[in-house]
């Protein structure tokens, strides 16, 4: 098996996932996976597309993020490591895709416009 780059993208994160034969080790941007997400949803987040597959601690994951918060990092990389299982066995591919799993979120901020404080807001209006 190569040492593939998976990416996933979520907002305006962008994760870079390899997935190695291991022991279940996770490494995100070179620190411990507990470190670097300390919330446990979103590490069971990123743990889902494992126990859908029932690969849990059969992978060493290393994964690079960057960009955006901390959910849309979890939702990239949990898009990323789905894309990874499903080049190692194709047979994944039915039960992520019916978690949702394989599908990129397209919502995007939207972009402020002239004339107004934010993207829709509006300053007050005055007849007077």
């Amino acid at each position: 098996m190569a040492d593939n780059i998976y990416i996933g993208r979520r907002k305006t994160s962008v994760a870079r996932v390899i997935l190695k034969e291991g022991s279940g080790k996770i490494k995100v941007n070179g620190r411990d996976f507990e470190v670097a997400f300390p919330e446990l949803l979103n590490r069971e987040e990123i743990l889902s597309p494992f126990k859908v597959t029932s690969t849990s601690g059969m992978y060493d994951v290393a994964i690079n993020v960057d960009g955006g918060g901390i959910t849309g990092q979890t939702q990239a990389i949990r898009l990323g490591i789905s894309r990874a299982l499903i080049d190692i066995n194709a047979e994944f591919k039915s039960a992520l895709k019916k978690e949702g799993f394989l599908t990129r979120d397209p919502r995007m901020v939207e972009r402020k416009k002239y004339g107004r404080p934010k993207a829709r807001k509006r300053f007050q209006f005055s007849k007077r």
